[in-house]
């Protein structure tokens, strides 16, 4: 359990994206230098580069031409790390595909301490809360590549912006190949009556190890991955902390925001019960490797473990 897949997850999205081009000849996807850390040279290849616009460091001119192509019958892919996908062309995003109506799918790569040694400037902990305020986005971020595979030809199929959260290297397998999902809608991993996690990410695996550890303790954890963080499934987030009386969230990301904010809010609104955000505090990134990080920024299962007493014991 709680082993590495043998390949990138970037490989299980381009194959995705060579699969349905085959079928939809309105796939484009565009670049911004980055095909080779992106791992698109194989889409490009497959199609003669005849599909591939690579628009340089523009990232904001990017989303404004795949706003273009999109106005004019495409269905365009775009991609960069988190921090360009989100920061950098924030308004791009909010004007020329919301605002507009379009349907433009924008692939932010390595998100949160999983950019290591590109540090703080790669290393956006604020990139779900950009989109998150963006009308009409859509957020998804898969945990590994069964759920990815399952879940792109709905992302291909919404008529709308989606912003795909996207873990570049090897993803820790949670879910069988063939396991159904639906976009906007919560898993359960784990059933539980004490305490309710929800993760998202690198995090789903910590949430599980940590749900494996408090029940050695005596505590029963239901373990909810939430892959799309918008729209969030307020309905599992209500009926599970209804049955618990305690949650915990897990995230990759700032807690300001991003899931935890998003939970908190439904919860908030609709059946308050203690709480307790799992994530990087008010912080920027810096250079390391990613188990480096997560230790420091405490995102480990020891501190889904602490935080879930704590929730647990505000009952």
């Amino acid at each position: 359990m709680f082993e590495l897949e043998d390949r990138w997850l970037r490989e299980t999205y381009v194959d995705c994206l060579i699969e349905y081009a085959k079928k939809d000849p309105r796939i484009v996807i565009l670049e911004a230098d980055l095909s080779n850390a992106g791992g698109t040279k194989r889409f490009t290849a497959e199609f003669d580069g005849k599909r591939t616009i690579d628009c340089g460091i523009q990232e904001a001119n990017m989303i404004g031409v795949a706003a273009g192509m999109n106005a004019m019958g495409k269905i365009p892919f775009t991609h960069t790390f988190t921090p360009f996908a989100t920061r950098r062309c924030c308004d791009q995003v909010t004007l020329s595909v919301s605002y507009a109506g379009l349907n433009v799918k924008m692939m932010g790569s390595d998100p949160g301490v999983t950019a290591e040694m590109n540090g703080g400037t790669h290393m956006s902990f604020e990139d779900v809360s950009i989109m998150r305020n963006i009308p009409g986005m859509v957020i998804f971020e898969p945990v590994d590549s069964a759920q990815l595979k399952a879940v792109f030809p709905q992302i291909l199929d919404h008529d709308g912006p989606v912003y795909i959260r996207l873990l570049r290297r090897n993803a820790i397998k949670i879910w069988e190949d063939g396991e159904s999902f639906t976009l906007g809608k919560g898993k359960k991993l784990r059933d539980g009556k004490d305490v309710s996690i929800f993760a998202s990410g690198i995090e789903v695996a910590e949430a599980m190890k940590a749900a494996e550890e408090l029940e050695k303790q005596g505590v029963e954890a239901d373990v909810i991955n939430i892959h799309t963080v918008k729209p969030l499934d307020t309905d599992m987030v209500l009926e599970s902390a209804r049955k618990t009386g305690a949650v915990v969230t897990a995230e990759n990301h700032s807690i300001i925001g991003g899931l935890g904010s998003a939970v908190a809010e439904n919860l908030i609104e609709n059946h308050p019960v203690p709480m307790k955000r799992v994530g990087v505090t008010d912080h920027f990134g810096e250079v390391g490797k990613t188990d480096y990080l997560m230790d420091k920024y405490g995102l480990r299962a020891k501190d889904i473990v602490n935080a879930a007493k704590l929730a647990i014991g505000m009952k």
